[in-house]
Protein backbone atom coordinates (compact mmCIF):
# COMPACT_ATOMS: atom_id res chain seq x y z
CA UNK A 1 0.00 0.00 0.00
CA UNK A 2 2.66 2.42 0.95
CA UNK A 3 4.99 1.56 -1.93
CA UNK A 4 2.37 1.94 -4.41
CA UNK A 5 1.41 5.46 -3.33
CA UNK A 6 5.61 6.07 -3.23
CA UNK A 7 5.47 5.12 -6.72
CA UNK A 8 2.69 7.26 -7.76
CA UNK A 9 -0.75 5.95 -7.00
CA UNK A 10 -3.22 8.40 -5.60
CA UNK A 11 -3.89 8.26 -1.63
CA UNK A 12 -7.92 7.71 -2.24
CA UNK A 13 -7.27 4.86 -4.90
CA UNK A 14 -5.05 2.76 -2.68
CA UNK A 15 -7.65 3.06 0.15
CA UNK A 16 -10.40 2.03 -1.84
CA UNK A 17 -8.28 -0.68 -3.45
CA UNK A 18 -7.17 -2.37 0.02
CA UNK A 19 -10.65 -1.97 1.86
CA UNK A 20 -9.22 0.77 4.36
CA UNK A 21 -10.80 4.11 5.39
CA UNK A 22 -8.59 7.37 3.56
CA UNK A 23 -7.73 8.53 7.25
CA UNK A 24 -5.96 5.41 8.26
CA UNK A 25 -4.03 5.42 4.92
CA UNK A 26 -3.02 8.94 5.65
CA UNK A 27 -1.65 7.49 9.44
CA UNK A 28 0.46 5.32 7.63
CA UNK A 29 2.31 7.72 5.24
CA UNK A 30 2.82 10.03 8.18
CA UNK A 31 3.99 6.77 10.51
CA UNK A 32 6.42 5.70 7.38
CA UNK A 33 7.69 8.91 6.60
CA UNK A 34 11.21 8.81 5.36
CA UNK A 35 12.08 5.31 6.12
CA UNK A 36 12.87 2.07 4.15
CA UNK A 37 10.09 -0.11 3.76
CA UNK A 38 12.31 -3.05 5.45
CA UNK A 39 12.88 -1.27 8.01
CA UNK A 40 9.87 0.03 9.50
CA UNK A 41 7.80 -1.05 12.61
CA UNK A 42 3.89 -2.10 11.45
CA UNK A 43 3.14 -3.12 14.78
CA UNK A 44 -0.12 -0.27 15.57
CA UNK A 45 -0.66 -1.13 19.06
CA UNK A 46 1.22 0.23 21.79
CA UNK A 47 3.88 -2.25 24.01
CA UNK A 48 2.62 -4.08 26.56
CA UNK A 49 4.95 -3.28 30.11
CA UNK A 50 7.37 -5.49 30.48
CA UNK A 51 7.91 -4.63 34.57
CA UNK A 52 4.48 -4.22 37.12
CA UNK A 53 4.87 -2.15 39.71
CA UNK A 54 3.89 -3.99 42.67
CA UNK A 55 3.91 -4.77 46.20
CA UNK A 56 6.55 -7.51 47.31
CA UNK A 57 4.42 -10.36 48.37
CA UNK A 58 5.50 -10.08 51.83
CA UNK A 59 4.21 -6.19 52.36
CA UNK A 60 0.79 -7.40 50.81
CA UNK A 61 0.49 -10.31 53.42
CA UNK A 62 1.79 -8.00 56.55
CA UNK A 63 -1.09 -5.82 55.49
CA UNK A 64 -3.54 -8.52 55.35
CA UNK A 65 -1.92 -9.48 58.75
CA UNK A 66 -2.43 -5.99 60.25
CA UNK A 67 -6.07 -5.67 58.91
CA UNK A 68 -7.10 -8.86 60.80
CA UNK A 69 -5.11 -7.76 63.98
CA UNK A 70 -7.27 -4.36 63.84
CA UNK A 71 -10.31 -5.75 62.97
CA UNK A 72 -9.96 -8.26 66.24
CA UNK A 73 -8.45 -6.13 69.08
CA UNK A 74 -8.42 -2.19 68.09
CA UNK A 75 -10.21 -0.36 70.44
CA UNK A 76 -11.21 2.46 67.62
CA UNK A 77 -12.52 0.00 65.53
CA UNK A 78 -11.06 0.96 62.51
CA UNK A 79 -9.25 -1.21 60.09
CA UNK A 80 -9.02 0.45 56.88
CA UNK A 81 -6.39 1.38 54.62
CA UNK A 82 -5.91 4.67 56.35
CA UNK A 83 -5.79 2.79 59.60
CA UNK A 84 -3.61 0.04 58.54
CA UNK A 85 -0.89 2.81 56.90
CA UNK A 86 -1.27 4.60 60.22
CA UNK A 87 -0.39 1.49 62.30
CA UNK A 88 2.40 0.19 60.04
CA UNK A 89 3.97 3.91 60.13
CA UNK A 90 3.77 3.15 64.37
CA UNK A 91 5.64 -0.21 63.50
CA UNK A 92 8.60 2.06 62.08
CA UNK A 93 8.20 -0.31 58.87
CA UNK A 94 10.15 1.75 56.24
CA UNK A 95 8.70 2.39 52.66
CA UNK A 96 5.01 1.54 53.59
CA UNK A 97 2.67 1.55 50.66
CA UNK A 98 0.22 4.92 51.00
CA UNK A 99 -3.49 4.31 51.75
CA UNK A 100 -4.31 4.52 48.54
CA UNK A 101 -1.91 1.79 47.53
CA UNK A 102 -3.19 -0.11 50.48
CA UNK A 103 -6.30 0.10 49.45
CA UNK A 104 -5.79 -1.75 45.85
CA UNK A 105 -4.23 -4.26 47.93
CA UNK A 106 -6.72 -5.00 49.78
CA UNK A 107 -8.86 -5.28 46.87
CA UNK A 108 -6.78 -7.39 44.87
CA UNK A 109 -6.57 -10.07 47.71
CA UNK A 110 -10.45 -9.67 48.85
CA UNK A 111 -10.24 -7.99 51.64
CA UNK A 112 -12.86 -5.95 51.65
CA UNK A 113 -16.04 -5.93 53.68
CA UNK A 114 -18.12 -3.68 50.94
CA UNK A 115 -20.44 -5.69 49.01
CA UNK A 116 -20.99 -4.30 45.18
CA UNK A 117 -25.11 -3.78 44.85
CA UNK A 118 -26.41 -6.49 42.23
CA UNK A 119 -29.01 -4.35 39.50
CA UNK A 120 -30.64 -6.48 37.58
CA UNK A 121 -32.86 -6.11 34.76
CA UNK A 122 -35.94 -4.77 35.24
CA UNK A 123 -38.44 -7.49 33.77
CA UNK A 124 -40.23 -7.27 30.77
CA UNK A 125 -43.55 -4.56 30.66
CA UNK A 126 -46.46 -6.50 31.94
CA UNK A 127 -45.06 -9.00 33.48
CA UNK A 128 -47.42 -9.09 36.26
CA UNK A 129 -50.27 -10.38 33.72
CA UNK A 130 -49.08 -13.49 31.73
CA UNK A 131 -51.40 -13.15 29.09
CA UNK A 132 -50.09 -9.59 28.53
CA UNK A 133 -46.10 -9.66 28.82
CA UNK A 134 -46.55 -12.64 26.04
CA UNK A 135 -48.34 -9.97 23.79
CA UNK A 136 -51.58 -12.12 23.51
CA UNK A 137 -53.56 -9.40 24.91
CA UNK A 138 -53.30 -5.49 25.05
CA UNK A 139 -53.64 -3.08 28.23
CA UNK A 140 -54.83 0.31 28.10
CA UNK A 141 -53.39 2.45 31.26
CA UNK A 142 -55.05 5.46 32.50
CA UNK A 143 -54.18 8.27 34.77
CA UNK A 144 -55.03 11.78 35.79
CA UNK A 145 -52.55 14.75 35.38
CA UNK A 146 -54.48 17.16 38.16
CA UNK A 147 -54.07 20.78 39.21
CA UNK A 148 -53.25 22.45 36.26
CA UNK A 149 -53.94 26.63 35.96
CA UNK A 150 -54.43 28.53 32.54
CA UNK A 151 -53.04 32.01 32.97
CA UNK A 152 -56.60 34.07 34.45
CA UNK A 153 -57.15 31.02 36.69
CA UNK A 154 -58.75 28.48 34.80
CA UNK A 155 -58.50 25.30 36.21
CA UNK A 156 -57.80 22.73 34.26
CA UNK A 157 -57.49 18.15 34.93
CA UNK A 158 -56.37 15.84 31.94
CA UNK A 159 -57.73 12.61 31.27
CA UNK A 160 -54.56 10.58 29.92
CA UNK A 161 -54.51 7.18 28.30
CA UNK A 162 -51.71 4.37 26.60
CA UNK A 163 -51.78 1.09 25.66
CA UNK A 164 -48.96 -0.91 26.61
CA UNK A 165 -47.35 -2.75 23.71
CA UNK A 166 -49.11 -0.33 20.54
CA UNK A 167 -48.12 3.17 22.84
CA UNK A 168 -51.81 4.23 21.52
CA UNK A 169 -52.26 7.62 23.27
CA UNK A 170 -54.94 9.45 23.78
CA UNK A 171 -55.91 12.51 26.06
CA UNK A 172 -58.86 14.71 27.22
CA UNK A 173 -58.42 18.48 28.63
CA UNK A 174 -60.90 19.32 31.11
CA UNK A 175 -62.20 21.27 34.17
CA UNK A 176 -62.48 18.72 36.63
CA UNK A 177 -61.85 14.54 35.92
CA UNK A 178 -64.98 12.92 37.44
CA UNK A 179 -66.04 8.99 37.33
CA UNK A 180 -68.80 10.18 35.06
CA UNK A 181 -66.49 12.15 32.74
CA UNK A 182 -64.37 9.35 32.71
CA UNK A 183 -66.59 6.66 31.60
CA UNK A 184 -68.32 9.02 28.79
CA UNK A 185 -64.32 9.77 27.71
CA UNK A 186 -63.10 5.74 27.79
CA UNK A 187 -66.38 4.75 25.93
CA UNK A 188 -66.00 7.57 22.80
CA UNK A 189 -62.24 6.04 22.82
CA UNK A 190 -62.83 2.70 23.04
CA UNK A 191 -65.80 2.94 20.19
CA UNK A 192 -63.08 4.64 18.49
CA UNK A 193 -60.03 2.38 18.46
CA UNK A 194 -61.81 -0.92 19.68
CA UNK A 195 -61.71 -2.67 23.39
CA UNK A 196 -58.51 -3.94 25.00
CA UNK A 197 -58.55 -7.17 27.30
CA UNK A 198 -57.32 -4.80 30.21
CA UNK A 199 -57.56 -1.34 31.30
CA UNK A 200 -55.45 -0.53 34.32
CA UNK A 201 -55.73 2.36 36.69
CA UNK A 202 -54.34 3.16 40.27
CA UNK A 203 -56.11 3.62 43.17
CA UNK A 204 -58.25 7.07 42.51
CA UNK A 205 -61.59 6.68 43.86
CA UNK A 206 -62.75 8.29 40.42
CA UNK A 207 -61.25 4.90 38.86
CA UNK A 208 -62.12 2.34 42.27
CA UNK A 209 -64.27 4.09 44.20
CA UNK A 210 -64.75 5.33 47.74
CA UNK A 211 -62.27 3.27 49.91
CA UNK A 212 -64.42 3.76 53.45
CA UNK A 213 -67.37 1.49 51.47
CA UNK A 214 -67.15 -2.45 51.48
CA UNK A 215 -67.63 -4.31 48.15
CA UNK A 216 -67.32 -1.16 46.16
CA UNK A 217 -67.96 -1.49 42.55
CA UNK A 218 -67.51 1.41 40.74
CA UNK A 219 -68.80 3.19 37.74
CA UNK A 220 -65.56 2.85 35.72
CA UNK A 221 -65.48 -0.91 36.71
CA UNK A 222 -69.13 -1.33 36.47
CA UNK A 223 -67.71 0.00 32.73
CA UNK A 224 -65.37 -2.13 32.19
CA UNK A 225 -66.93 -5.29 33.00
CA UNK A 226 -70.13 -4.82 30.93
CA UNK A 227 -67.55 -4.36 27.97
CA UNK A 228 -65.59 -7.46 28.96
CA UNK A 229 -62.22 -5.70 29.96
CA UNK A 230 -60.75 -6.73 33.02
CA UNK A 231 -60.10 -3.51 35.34
CA UNK A 232 -56.70 -3.70 37.22
CA UNK A 233 -55.86 -1.41 39.60
CA UNK A 234 -51.79 -1.23 40.49
CA UNK A 235 -50.50 -1.53 44.23
CA UNK A 236 -50.31 2.01 46.35
CA UNK A 237 -46.79 3.27 46.91
CA UNK A 238 -45.06 0.94 43.92
CA UNK A 239 -42.61 1.44 41.18
CA UNK A 240 -42.86 0.68 37.76
CA UNK A 241 -45.88 -0.31 37.13
CA UNK A 242 -47.76 2.61 36.19
CA UNK A 243 -44.20 3.49 34.21
CA UNK A 244 -45.80 3.54 30.97
CA UNK A 245 -48.81 6.03 31.61
CA UNK A 246 -46.71 8.55 34.07
CA UNK A 247 -44.17 8.42 31.05
CA UNK A 248 -46.83 9.40 28.83
CA UNK A 249 -47.52 12.12 31.58
CA UNK A 250 -44.24 13.82 31.44
CA UNK A 251 -44.27 14.13 27.62
CA UNK A 252 -47.72 15.49 27.19
CA UNK A 253 -47.09 18.05 29.82
CA UNK A 254 -43.41 19.31 28.57
CA UNK A 255 -44.51 18.46 24.46
CA UNK A 256 -48.46 20.55 25.18
CA UNK A 257 -48.62 22.19 28.51
CA UNK A 258 -45.19 24.32 29.05
CA UNK A 259 -44.78 24.38 25.23
CA UNK A 260 -47.42 27.26 24.55
CA UNK A 261 -49.74 29.65 26.52
CA UNK A 262 -53.00 28.44 26.22
CA UNK A 263 -55.97 30.97 26.22
CA UNK A 264 -58.78 28.09 27.22
CA UNK A 265 -59.09 24.68 27.61
CA UNK A 266 -60.79 24.77 23.88
CA UNK A 267 -57.46 26.03 22.89
CA UNK A 268 -55.56 23.97 24.74
CA UNK A 269 -57.85 20.92 23.98
CA UNK A 270 -56.97 21.92 20.35
CA UNK A 271 -53.47 21.79 21.13
CA UNK A 272 -53.81 18.67 22.63
CA UNK A 273 -55.73 17.05 19.99
CA UNK A 274 -52.72 17.82 17.23
CA UNK A 275 -50.07 16.32 19.51
CA UNK A 276 -52.12 12.89 19.93
CA UNK A 277 -52.43 12.83 16.43
CA UNK A 278 -48.74 13.16 15.84
CA UNK A 279 -47.86 10.75 18.23
CA UNK A 280 -49.85 8.13 16.22
CA UNK A 281 -48.74 8.85 13.39
CA UNK A 282 -45.57 8.19 14.89
CA UNK A 283 -46.27 5.03 16.25
CA UNK A 284 -48.22 3.74 13.79
CA UNK A 285 -46.35 0.77 13.03
CA UNK A 286 -46.33 -0.39 17.22
CA UNK A 287 -50.15 -0.02 16.66
CA UNK A 288 -50.14 -2.27 13.61
CA UNK A 289 -48.39 -5.19 15.06
CA UNK A 290 -49.95 -4.60 19.16
CA UNK A 291 -52.15 -7.68 20.01
CA UNK A 292 -55.50 -7.11 18.04
CA UNK A 293 -58.39 -5.39 19.56
CA UNK A 294 -62.04 -6.60 20.11
CA UNK A 295 -64.83 -4.57 18.26
CA UNK A 296 -66.95 -2.10 20.27
CA UNK A 297 -70.41 -3.83 20.62
CA UNK A 298 -73.36 -2.37 18.46
CA UNK A 299 -76.46 -0.51 20.84
CA UNK A 300 -74.37 -1.19 23.61
CA UNK A 301 -75.69 0.58 26.93
CA UNK A 302 -74.42 1.21 30.11
CA UNK A 303 -76.70 -0.49 32.73
CA UNK A 304 -74.93 0.60 36.22
CA UNK A 305 -77.94 -1.31 38.02
CA UNK A 306 -76.92 -4.64 36.27
CA UNK A 307 -74.90 -7.17 38.20
CA UNK A 308 -71.37 -7.05 37.20
CA UNK A 309 -69.84 -10.22 35.83
CA UNK A 310 -66.25 -11.15 34.92
CA UNK A 311 -63.05 -10.48 37.21
CA UNK A 312 -61.21 -7.57 38.54
CA UNK A 313 -57.08 -7.63 39.52
CA UNK A 314 -55.63 -5.75 42.33
CA UNK A 315 -52.03 -6.29 42.38
CA UNK A 316 -51.01 -5.91 46.15
CA UNK A 317 -47.96 -6.22 48.33
CA UNK A 318 -48.81 -8.46 51.16
CA UNK A 319 -48.48 -7.30 55.19
CA UNK A 320 -46.46 -8.33 57.81
CA UNK A 321 -48.68 -11.22 58.56
CA UNK A 322 -48.74 -12.31 55.19
CA UNK A 323 -52.87 -10.29 54.49
CA UNK A 324 -54.39 -8.09 51.52
CA UNK A 325 -56.89 -5.36 51.87
CA UNK A 326 -59.02 -5.02 48.78
CA UNK A 327 -62.55 -4.42 48.45
CA UNK A 328 -63.05 -3.16 52.38
CA UNK A 329 -62.30 -6.28 53.45
CA UNK A 330 -58.49 -8.06 54.84
CA UNK A 331 -57.85 -11.01 53.63
CA UNK A 332 -54.92 -13.98 54.70
CA UNK A 333 -53.51 -15.11 52.13
CA UNK A 334 -49.69 -16.53 52.96
CA UNK A 335 -48.32 -16.59 56.53
CA UNK A 336 -45.03 -17.25 54.93
CA UNK A 337 -45.50 -14.55 51.88
CA UNK A 338 -44.58 -11.76 54.12
CA UNK A 339 -44.57 -7.99 52.36
CA UNK A 340 -44.67 -9.54 49.21
CA UNK A 341 -46.23 -8.85 45.80
CA UNK A 342 -49.49 -10.65 45.22
CA UNK A 343 -52.15 -10.86 42.33
CA UNK A 344 -55.50 -11.13 43.69
CA UNK A 345 -58.22 -11.98 40.83
CA UNK A 346 -61.96 -11.60 42.04
CA UNK A 347 -64.28 -13.97 39.93
CA UNK A 348 -67.68 -11.93 40.50
CA UNK A 349 -69.22 -15.09 39.22
CA UNK A 350 -67.08 -17.58 40.59
CA UNK A 351 -67.70 -15.72 43.81
CA UNK A 352 -63.62 -16.47 45.09
CA UNK A 353 -60.67 -14.84 45.05
CA UNK A 354 -57.58 -16.47 43.91
CA UNK A 355 -53.83 -14.88 44.83
CA UNK A 356 -50.92 -15.28 42.65
CA UNK A 357 -47.54 -15.06 43.61
CA UNK A 358 -45.36 -12.10 41.82
CA UNK A 359 -41.53 -11.62 41.96
CA UNK A 360 -39.50 -9.64 39.92
CA UNK A 361 -36.58 -11.73 40.10
CA UNK A 362 -38.91 -14.79 38.85
CA UNK A 363 -41.46 -12.71 36.50
CA UNK A 364 -42.26 -16.18 34.76
CA UNK A 365 -43.05 -17.77 38.21
CA UNK A 366 -46.81 -17.07 39.26
CA UNK A 367 -47.79 -19.92 40.96
CA UNK A 368 -51.53 -20.02 42.60
CA UNK A 369 -50.80 -19.36 46.42
CA UNK A 370 -54.65 -19.73 47.52
CA UNK A 371 -58.12 -18.92 47.36
CA UNK A 372 -60.69 -17.50 49.27
CA UNK A 373 -64.70 -17.54 48.91
CA UNK A 374 -65.87 -14.19 48.51
CA UNK A 375 -69.62 -13.47 48.19
CA UNK A 376 -70.40 -10.07 46.63
CA UNK A 377 -73.58 -8.65 48.17
CA UNK A 378 -76.27 -7.63 45.42
CA UNK A 379 -76.96 -4.12 46.00
CA UNK A 380 -78.03 -1.31 44.15
CA UNK A 381 -75.78 1.28 42.29
CA UNK A 382 -76.09 4.36 43.73
CA UNK A 383 -75.74 7.56 40.90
Amino acid sequence: MISEIRHGASQRQVAKKYGYHFSTVQYWIERTAGQRLDRINWDDRPPIAKKVNRAPKAIEDKILAVRKKLREVSDLGEYGAEAIYRELESQGIKDAPCPRTIGRILERRGALDGKTRVRRPAPTRGWYLPDVVNELAELDSFDVVEDLVIKGGTHVDVLNGISLHGRLPVSWPMERVSAKATVVSLTKHWQEVGLPQYAQFDNDTRFQGAHHHKDSISRVMRLCLGLGVIPVFTPPRERGFQASIENYNGRWESKVWARFQHKDIADLTIRSDRYVTAYRDRMAHRIADAPPRRPFPEEWELDLQACPQGRIIYIRRTSEKGAVYILGHTFSVDEHWLHRLVRCEVELEAERIKYYRLRRREPGNQPCLGEVAYHPPKKRFYE
